[in-house]
């Protein structure tokens, strides 16, 4: 079992209005994008050609912090917001998409870029799968 569900599973809250392995899902595939995204833009730097990358770089510090900051908020289970919810699942999935299309535009260059937008896809998916069970 994950840490991420081990804490939902612990939570006072009894009621949580949703399925806790899809939360955990997403909040997972949250942290697990902000983090490679983060070291994607790094790797970016790093390359000799890192002025070619700009763009790339941007997206990925773009969707680092929307994804951070989603997996944040879907944690705090005492929030009865859904509309702000539903609003950083699409801003997250948006976020997702963008920086997955980018970085597969060097995907065969850079292996930073293909695994970065392999954890964008699969956050994309799992912010999908959260907003189709809260509605």
């Amino acid at each position: 079992m994950s840490h991420v569900k081990s804490m939902l599973q612990a939570h006072p809250k009894e009621d949580l209005g949703i399925e806790q392995e899809t939360l955990a899902a997403c909040i997972a595939a949250c942290f697990e994008c902000s983090q490679t995204c983060t070291a994607c833009a790094d790797a970016c730097l790093s390359e000799p050609m890192a002025g070619e990358l700009v763009s790339c770089i941007s997206t990925d510090q773009d969707c680092a912090d929307i994804c951070l900051t989603t997996g944040r908020v879907l944690t705090r289970l005492t929030g009865e917001n859904k509309n702000v919810v539903r609003a950083m699942l699409q801003a997250c999935r948006e976020a997702c998409r963008a920086c997955a299309q980018e970085c597969e535009e060097h995907a065969e260059m850079h292996e930073h870029c293909r695994l970065c937008a392999q954890a964008c896809r699969r956050c994309e998916a799992a912010c999908d799968e959260l907003l189709s069970a809260l509605a």
